[in-house]
């Protein structure tokens, strides 16, 4: 009798034990495919810890967090643009939190503060997806440079993210005017905007446009490109050769959560070099420049090729530029 009575107060502790386990609302705008093996590696070491997700695009996460400022219902962001994150730091949005595995992480990837606001996981950049077999349908030659999408022969041929919802069209637009300047780079904008069939809500939507025949040149970036290319799609992905915009993803915890002691685990585990291993399956750059990357699509000077990119001007400028980008161009947008 005592014996069964022991089991079943084991049973119902563990019973309770489980029910116990913190729930961590996690903002991000990673791609879809990739929050199962990342949420996977990280209940597996923390099994007391259950991810919620509130997934979408960028500039959609950035102006829900915003609006919830007063009352937040995010306790952490795991794959966020570090543009994103500076504005919520300005904000006083952010718990600063120096993760186990700080003295890993490049300093060039991570927030200057000590401890930081906000910690880097890897790098995506700006690609062109270009359709090899409709370009030949259609009779259009392949782009070499961002100047090559201004000519006439690609009018209406091009798909590209809008950056007012996604992180990778403000990276776009933001280092089109760091690379031409103010002046010229919406005079840029100005001429691309001819060639472009539609702004969508989604930095990899264009690539999965072209790949599927719609448009054939779509404006995204490497991870989806070199997804969709294992998978069999006539893409060739092309780095234009006057350098490749560029964000950071980054990791941080929301202040006020109640659920601070999980949200610094994830912080934790999200600079591990078990979580880097992983990135390094999607990803070129990493913020531990020391975990090597696992695919091979890109070429090896790939680092090389990014722009010199003023993340703060880009965080303190970026109301502005969105004003003036939808003021110009916001009449191909997708609804």
């Amino acid at each position: 009798m005592l014996k069964r009575l022991t089991l079943a107060a084991s049973l119902v502790f563990t019973a309770n034990a489980s029910f116990a386990a913190s729930q961590l609302t996690v903002y991000t705008a990673l791609e879809n495919e990739q929050l199962q093996a990342y949420q996977q590696a990280f209940e597996k070491q923390n099994p007391d810890i259950k991810i919620k997700w509130v997934r979408d695009s960028t500039g959609i996460i950035t102006a829900k967090l915003l609006a919830e400022k007063d009352r937040p219902q995010a306790d952490a962001v795991w794959g966020l643009a570090a543009s994103s994150l500076a504005i919520l730091k300005d904000q006083n949005m952010l718990q600063d939190y120096a993760p186990k595995h700080l003295a890993d992480i490049d300093p060039k990837f991570r927030d200057a503060s000590n401890p930081p606001a906000w910690v880097g996981m890897d790098v995506w950049a700006a690609t062109i997806c270009f359709n090899t077999i409709e370009a030949k349908k259609q009779g259009i030659t392949k782009p070499v440079s961002w100047e090559d999408l201004t000519k006439p022969e690609y009018k209406g041929k091009i798909v590209m993210p809008n950056p007012a919802s996604s992180g990778t069209g403000f990276l776009d637009v933001s280092a089109w005017l760091q690379t031409f300047g103010d002046e010229s780079g919406w005079a840029y904008m100005d001429k691309l905007h001819q060639n472009i069939g539609q702004y969508v809500h989604s930095g990899s939507k264009p690539c999965k446009m072209a790949a599927a025949g719609e448009y054939p040149i779509g404006i995204s970036f490497e991870y989806p490109a070199i997804q969709l290319k294992r998978q069999g799609a006539p893409l060739d992905i092309v780095l234009p050769k006057e350098g490749l915009g560029w964000e950071i993803e980054a990791t941080a915890i929301i202040k006020g959560t109640k659920n601070l002691e999980a949200a610094q685990k994830l912080a934790d585990f999200s600079s591990s070099e078990e979580a880097m291993k992983l990135y390094s399956a999607n990803f070129a750059v990493l913020a531990n420049t020391k975990v090597p990357v696992t695919q091979t699509e890109l070429p090896a000077d790939y680092s090389q090729r990014l722009i010199q990119n003023n993340f703060v001007w880009a965080a303190q400028n970026r109301d502005q530029i969105l004003t003036e980008w939808r003021k110009r161009y916001d009449g191909k947008s997708e609804k």
